[in-house]
């Protein structure tokens, strides 16, 4: 059996775009720290178990899942990556599914949810089910964060009406002080 070789895997594992465009006016025009994120830098996985099912190209990562990659952070309690042999180049990830307490993190922004997904070939980011965003005091919720890399869109949905908030999206801004007021 061939096993792969995860730490320090290389891979293109691009996080940027973490915010929704709608909240950086209140947030003060911040850029996330993640935009031109290096996608080639070193990515480093680390959990309490992995199985590699190298017929199906697969590996499950279990237990305290901790990747890292620069200042780009992605904690879940299990990971699921799907990956496919470049032909002289290493191993090519495909798509990062991570479910269980699912937090995205840079320096300056996190974001949570029940599950993830990172599509790599469309570059789409999903986080799904109790979904928070936050950055410094400002937070929005929701049911489903997709974050587009290509145009750098993201979009938070509130879900159907039987989810627990009714399908809206909620959040607290805050509106720094100016002088004068």
């Amino acid at each position: 059996m061939n096993v792969p070789s995860f730490r320090p895997l290389r891979a293109r594992l691009l996080i940027s775009g973490l915010f929704l465009a709608l909240a950086a006016p209140a947030m003060g025009q911040a850029v996330s720290v993640l935009k031109g994120h290096d996608s080639k830098q070193p990515v480093d996985v680390d959990a309490d178990r992995i199985e590699v099912q190298d017929r199906q190209d697969r590996a499950v990562f279990s237990g305290n899942v901790k990747v890292r990659q620069g200042n780009l952070a992605i904690d879940a309690a299990r990971l699921r990556v799907a990956y496919r042999n470049a032909s002289g180049q290493g191993l090519e990830i495909l798509r990062i599914d991570a479910d269980g307490g699912v937090q995205v993190r840079s320096p300056s922004e996190s974001a949570r949810g029940d599950y993830g997904i990172y599509d790599l070939n469309s570059r789409i980011i999903t986080l799904i089910g109790s979904v928070s965003l936050n950055r410094g005091d400002t937070q929005v919720r929701g049911q489903r964060l997709v974050m587009d890399l290509n145009t750098g869109r993201s979009t938070l949905d509130g879900g159907n009406v039987a989810s627990p908030d009714g399908g809206r999206v909620s959040g607290r801004f805050v509106v720094p002080q100016r002088s004068g007021d």
